[in-house]
């Protein structure tokens, strides 16, 4: 189960995503006094057996966390109405901390740092996804992913994902879609995590997803939305390498962060300020 929450107690407010699934909890955003905060998650990840505690903190609020054990593992800039956040996590297993990959995810990052920045050259068809679309993204995402860590193979959670304000471009041909990405926008602190990113194995190596991703920039442009970030499987050249071609910047990794493709998997920030493009 995976359930947003807002509390509001004495002193405190907070948003706080609870995910079973992926076995961590998330304060997406808090006000107040952050010992009740770390009381009430600690409480809660007890009761569910979770396993990772994730905190986006803002600069003022770092400290405090990492005198209570919680490591910096990345930070996005503009993400708080054009302040930076800052990925604090706590580890509550040796398991949750440890990475079996975390050289190889090294490695990959370097050389995907070696990459030229890539301008795009030709056009391809894009299209932004309506609801009558849901199942044949759902479709895709069936075929690309064993594991994810929310259920993009059901086409009514896609249905519900778009009525929330996410956009989902796609890439069709005779029929069907080949190729997707998305990107949830927050409103609230104008920021868009572009997420999502699948190609149909058939169709790799075309080049589809980097036009994705600026049909989705283009559009968060036309919304006033600057902040732009991913979450990459750090284990991915492909996506980790279409993301700094693109001109995001590396913002760090988050150990054991969700089920996705096969098992558990370390995850690569990236960023952009898309009011600089």
């Amino acid at each position: 189960m995976q359930t947003y929450e807002y509390i509001k107690q004495p002193k405190l407010e907070a948003t706080i995503y609870k995910d079973d699934y992926n076995r961590r909890i998330r304060v997406d955003e808090f006000r107040g006094n952050p010992g009740g905060l770390l009381e009430y998650v600690m409480h809660e990840a007890e009761s569910y057996r979770l396993d990772k505690v994730i905190v986006k903190a803002k600069a003022k609020q770092v400290s405090w966390f990492m005198e209570r054990g919680f490591i910096l593992e990345g930070g996005v800039n503009g993400y708080f109405n054009g302040d930076r956040a800052f990925f604090l996590s706590r580890f509550l297993t040796d398991d949750r901390r440890n990475s079996s990959y975390w050289r190889k995810e090294d490695e990959i990052l370097l050389a995907v740092q070696q990459l030229d920045r890539q301008e795009l050259v030709g056009d391809r068809t894009i299209s932004v996804a309506t609801e009558e679309y849901a199942e044949k993204l759902a479709d895709l995402y069936r075929e690309v992913f064993m594991l994810y860590p929310v259920p993009l193979h059901d086409p009514d959670y896609v249905k519900e994902s778009m009525k929330n304000g996410t956009i989902f471009v796609y890439i069709e041909q005779d029929g069907r879609i080949v190729s997707a990405a998305s990107a949830e926008i927050s409103s609230t602190y104008k920021n868009a995590e572009l997420t999502d990113c699948a190609t149909r194995p058939s169709h790799r190596k075309g080049g589809y997803m980097k036009h994705l991703l600026r049909r989705l920039e283009d559009e968060l442009i036309n919304q006033n939305i600057f902040c732009a970030y991913t979450i990459a499987r750090a284990l991915s050249f492909g996506m980790n390498a279409a993301f700094h071609q693109l001109g995001y910047t590396y913002g760090g990794r988050l150990a054991n962060n969700c089920i996705i493709f096969d098992k558990m998997e370390d995850m690569n920030l990236w960023e952009r300020d898309l009011s600089q493009t």
